[in-house]
This record gives C-alpha cells, structure tokens and sequence, in this order.
C-alpha cells in the first residue's frame, strides 16, 4: 500500500484506480454515476497492489466543505476478491492512522448504510439520519479526533 498526490499519480495508477472505482460503484453495485467528480485533484490517494493489479483503494482529503471542513475519507473500496478477509479493514486503518497523523482532526465519512457497524469498528458514529446518494442510502459517520 502506498500513497499518491494527485501530481504523483502515474497514468497506470490513475487508469487502474478509475477502473476498479467503477468495476465497484457502477458495475458490481448497477449504479451509474458520475465518478469523474473534480475531487480527486484535491485527494490523496492509497492505493493498495497485488503484484500488478490494483485490488484496493481510497481516498483522503484534508478538509472539504461538505464535511463541514472536517478530514473526510471516501471511495473506499476493493476488488471482490479481497472482501471478507480482513483486507477492506486495513485499507480503513491506514487511512486514519495517515488523517490522524497529517491532519489532526475529525473525520467525516458518507458511508453505505448497510456498512455501519464496519465503520463503527474504527469509532465513527452516526451523524444523520439515512439519505439517498446516487439512488442507494447512506449515513454520515463522523469519528472525533482523539487528542490525548
């Protein structure tokens, strides 16, 4: 696993990680939605390899204006492969620990409904009631910043 600016992406990383993002979001979940969104530019990305094919991804920001300027993490997402082994949590992890370290803030996710006692495992809690996003339902999760 490593991270990436949108300037250090390469043209392979970029291809890669739009392609598993849709194979994800719009394919496997029928979902058709605009994923070319104008945020990856201001994102910084992880992306996680197996040998040459990319199997897990996110993305993290600092802060963002609908997240009420809190650290947000979203995109989370891995090949099916790898669901139901323990890989989608680590993905999670490295993610806070990168927020908790470079940040130092709250985070705030806008995460699947059905995902929220995974979310909960890493001590976001629920902050709205359930909304549609793109026409499946989601929750706002925000997890504090611990500064002890």
């Amino acid at each position: 696993m490593y991270w990436r600016s949108w300037q250090e992406l390469s043209k392979q990383e970029l291809y890669d990680l739009i392609q598993l993002r849709l194979a994800v979001f719009s394919v496997e979940q029928d979902c058709p939605y605009q994923d070319c969104d104008a945020l990856d530019q201001k994102a910084i990305h992880l992306l996680a390899y197996e040998d040459t094919r990319l199997v897990g991804y996110l993305r993290v920001f600092e802060s963002m204006e609908q997240s009420a300027d809190n650290a947000s993490i979203g995109r989370v997402c891995c090949c099916a492969s790898q669901r139901g082994t323990g890989f989608g949590k680590l993905l999670m992890q490295e993610a806070i620990e990168y927020c908790d370290k470079n940040f130092q803030k709250t985070i705030t996710i806008s995460a699947q409904a059905y995902l929220r006692d995974f979310y909960h495992e890493f001590d976001f809690d629920v902050a709205s009631t359930i909304y549609l996003e793109d026409g499946i339902e989601h929750i706002k999760m925000i997890r504090e910043i611990n500064n002890d």
